[in-house]
């Protein structure tokens, strides 16, 4: 079951990160990755065409509290949204209480070891103060990047999906889990 997750006072520091809400004045930021050919894609979305999806787009994530900023060096650099999983896809984790990690990072900083310390940091902050039993994360199976930090971080796959992008491509997806012990 997806319980209901509220990160709008929730700050998370890594050795080099700090993962907090979303706010209005990150907006270049934001747009500044996401117009980037590759970066969206990775994720199942097309570059920002212009600063007002951009900001149609931040607005939801200030919104809907459950997407961090990725900041570094005091420059967000990416994001990590604590989305509600497929449930019809795992009616054999009905019982337990979990989300689904959504994550995206600057094509800049690809390659540094970042991503997995921020989803190493949220799985913690998950298992640990909202008490989840377990965490997901879906990858198209292209996608190594993200492939290589679901294995840094220790999810294990768990089933192949094919998913629809949001500009409507079928991917083959990798769904892997792990488990609050």
């Amino acid at each position: 079951m997806n319980p209901q997750i509220d990160i709008t006072n929730i700050k998370i520091q890594t050795p080099r990160l700090t993962l907090r809400p979303w706010k209005h004045e990150d907006l270049d930021d934001f747009y500044e990755y996401a117009r980037v050919d590759g970066v969206g894609q990775r994720a199942g979305w097309l570059p920002h065409e212009n600063k007002e999806k951009s900001r149609q787009i931040l607005e939801g994530f200030i919104e809907k509290k459950k997407v961090f900023a990725i900041e570094y060096n005091k420059k967000v650099i990416g994001s990590l949204g604590v989305e509600y999983y497929r449930e019809d896809d795992f009616p054999e984790l009905a019982s337990l209480k979990g989300r689904e990690l959504g994550y995206v990072l600057s094509k800049d900083y690809w390659g540094l070891g970042l991503m997995p310390e921020a989803v190493k940091a949220v799985i913690d902050y998950l298992f640990e103060k909202e008490k989840l039993d377990f965490i997901i994360i879906s990858y198209f199976e292209w996608n190594r990047q993200s492939a290589r930090v679901t294995e840094k971080c220790g999810l294990n796959p768990i089933k192949n999906t094919v998913h629809e992008t949001r500009y409507g491509t079928k991917e083959p997806t990798v769904c892997t889990i792990i488990y609050n012990k």
